[in-house]
């Protein structure tokens, strides 16, 4: 035990025992162990190397990106990529009626995912690496309601921002198109063992990134609203016990945002090794005042996932997804430029992904991976071309601690 030179001179004097300090010393570190006792620390480090058949890297615009399909990375075009360095900490909450706990998520890397950066023009975020950061409070209302108040991520989607809970290394193009963070509040209440419901307000910078207008004029007071109800199939229900079935929405109140609605279904089937999955989003853009996009286009995507478990270490995914992401090319009031308002997404098309995971490490996921993108319209990736196609091979290797 380690004292100050006060203490020290006032046991000297007999003003103060050692045993009384140390006493004393202890009880100051006690509350710091009492949060710290049931906190817990884990994460993953996601690495790839990655190889695009055909001449993706002649794809470059006069903007100086190269088009590639949405849920991929033009960055990661032959190349190898640390995807995403992940650290959580986490303070779980308890059984006791009004629990407390939180929670903190910090990324770093090319998946690295958060609010997005502020509307002064310099590209800064003021919150960093912060993927979630929020506080969880439980309060003892009917069967208990569950808030996040903080950074969180999204409420919505069949695939999310932790890379290896994800069925596949690419991710989907529903995915490209959703919103992947809130700063807000969002609660939980469990009806019963089947009816789950989300409901929250958030900051409305929730909105997709490529549909950010930086020029556009600021409205402070604005916010989006989100509100999900998951449905679970009882036990009751034979070989479809388990199954469940998501929807949700955020809308967006900003006359120059976006609104988005999902869908969602998992299931088991009759054969225990084959789980299946649906997935709908549908993005709808509308303006009431056309600096935006005042034809109100809409993009949606359908997707289709099968999971076949072989063995304990080897399983093998596929997803299907068809896209129509079609927007007018209108000229913005603001900056005279013209523009889809799907950026390099806008056309329709659809992407095919096979993935092999073959668990050979303890703590580790491996996959290889091939996925198959086709453009029926628009400039969705190649060389600015309709009816192109893209092809992506690769090795994906997750280790979680």
């Amino acid at each position: 035990m380690k004292f100050n030179k006060w203490t020290l001179g006032l046991a000297a004097v007999g003003a103060v025992s050692l045993t009384s300090a140390v006493r004393a010393d202890e009880a100051k570190i006690i509350p710091l162990q009492t949060a710290l006792s049931n906190t817990t620390i884990s994460g993953y480090v996601d690495t790839a190397v990655q190889y695009n058949a055909g001449n993706v890297g002649q794809s470059v615009f006069s903007g100086g990106e190269t088009y590639v399909p949405a849920g991929t990375s033009s960055s990661k075009v032959d190349s190898f990529s640390l995807n995403d360095l992940d650290i959580a900490i986490d303070h779980p909450l308890d059984s006791t009626p009004w629990a407390a706990g939180y929670h903190v998520d910090l990324n770093w890397g090319t998946d690295a995912v958060g609010i997005p950066a502020d509307d002064f023009g310099d590209g800064s975020s003021p919150y960093g690496p912060i993927r979630q950061a929020y506080v969880a409070l439980s309060t003892p209302v009917g069967n208990g309601i569950q808030w996040k108040l903080g950074i969180q991520d999204d409420v919505i989607g069949y695939e999310g921002n932790t890379d290896s809970s994800n069925p596949n290394y690419t991710r989907s193009i529903g995915y490209s198109i959703e919103p992947t963070t809130l700063l807000g509040l969002v609660g939980t209440y469990q009806i019963n063992s089947i009816i789950t419901v989300q409901a929250g307000v958030a900051e409305n910078y929730t909105t997709d990134s490529f549909l950010t207008d930086s020029s556009a004029p600021d409205e402070v007071s604005s916010k989006s609203f989100v509100g999900t109800v998951a449905l679970t199939a009882p036990d009751s229900w034979g070989w479809v016990k388990g199954a469940t079935l998501n929807a949700g929405v955020i809308e967006n109140v900003y006359k120059g945002g976006a609104d988005n609605y999902y869908a969602g279904l998992t299931m088991p089937t009759p054969w225990s090794p084959l789980k299946v999955g649906a997935s709908f989003d549908l993005l709808s853009i509308a303006d009431g005042d056309g600096h935006f996009n005042p034809h109100n286009d809409s993009g949606w995507v359908v997707g289709l996932y099968g999971n076949y478990q072989a063995t304990d270490k080897l399983s093998f995914n596929l997803r299907g997804e068809y896209f129509d992401l079609t927007g007018d090319t209108t000229e913005d009031s603001f900056t005279g430029t013209t523009d889809t308002y799907y950026g390099d997404t806008d056309g329709r098309g659809e992407e095919l992904t096979a993935t092999i995971q073959y668990n050979l490490w303890a703590n580790v996921t491996s996959r290889a991976e091939f996925r198959w993108d086709h453009a029926d319209t628009g400039e969705a990736f190649g060389y600015g071309t309709p009816e192109s196609n893209s092809y992506i091979m690769a090795l994906n290797v997750i280790y979680t601690f």
